[in-house]
């Protein structure tokens, strides 16, 4: 007895290889745009820095009774300190940087002279289609403003 081979795929071949293509369709979607990953996930992280930055100016402001003064809150990296009945205090120990270009995040309080009792913070953002991006737009062309005020 003789059987007959048949020239086809079976049920399971097709399966494997419809499910690896599948695999290999997904993975080039999130491939094709590696760029656009990586700018919201810096301004993600620019939106963090800018609150943690305004909960510090917040602690120093009710301990001064105002908000600090530009020099003190312009260079990333250092410290925001204030002196309460003579004991230093520090509100935030490293002032964060832009995570792209490393540099200070705008501060722009209310009077930079005198004391301010309100204050805005500024980051670029690179994602167009952010939805808090702010206008009008302070920003080098292809960055987007995000801004904070004191509340």
């Amino acid at each position: 007895m003789k059987f007959k081979k048949n020239k086809g795929f079976t049920v399971i071949e097709l399966l494997v290889v419809i499910g690896l293509i599948a695999v290999l369709v997904g993975a080039l979607i999130f491939l094709i745009n590696p760029v656009a990953q990586l700018q919201r996930s810096r301004d993600a992280r620019r939106k963090a820095d800018l609150r943690q930055i305004q909960s510090a100016l917040e602690l120093y402001r009710s301990d001064q009774l105002t908000y600090p003064t530009p020099a003190s809150v312009l260079n990333c990296g250092s410290s925001l300190q204030g002196t309460v009945n003579g004991n230093l205090i520090t509100y935030i120990t490293k002032i964060p940087c832009d995570p792209k270009t490393g540099a200070s995040y705008i501060y722009v309080p209310a009077s930079p002279t005198s004391p301010a009792s309100s204050y805005t913070i500024m980051a670029c953002l690179e994602n167009a289609n952010d939805p808090d991006k702010t206008s009008p737009n302070s920003c080098p062309s292809s960055y987007y403003s995000y801004t904070l005020q004191s509340p």
